[in-house]
């Protein structure tokens, strides 16, 4: 069984930063693609960010140029670097992994809350 273990978030202040960690319990190559969704509180999940195993980064409009996603492949674990972190960026944040073969399948962490205010 396939787990993944988010930490790093918090409360932090508008334009402030925040690293997010994804623990894999296996090896993040087995993954066809890894990334991170966030929920804000009456808002359906969104996608934020996520890498391939074909080495394609992708992020969505609205944290382009703030946050950075990463991995460290020797420790199985992905990262969210978010800088210059706004209010609406406050949300549950949640890791995801997906593979293709032999059927799709997604699995995603338990989450971790990210609050931006002052």
């Amino acid at each position: 069984q396939v787990q993944l273990v988010e930490s790093g978030g918090g409360l932090v202040q508008p334009g402030g930063s925040l690293r997010l960690s994804c623990a894999a319990s296996e090896s993040i190559f087995s993954f066809n693609r890894m990334g991170w969704y966030r929920q804000a509180p009456g808002k359906q999940r969104e996608w934020v960010a996520a890498f391939t195993n074909g080495g394609s980064l992708n992020y969505r409009d609205s944290v382009k140029g703030r946050f950075t996603i990463s991995r460290d492949n020797a420790k199985n674990t992905v990262y969210l670097q978010m800088n210059s972190l706004k209010p609406e960026d406050t949300a549950v944040y949640y890791c995801n992994a997906i593979r293709d073969y032999p059927t799709h399948t997604d699995y995603w962490g338990q989450g971790t809350q990210v609050t931006v205010s002052s």
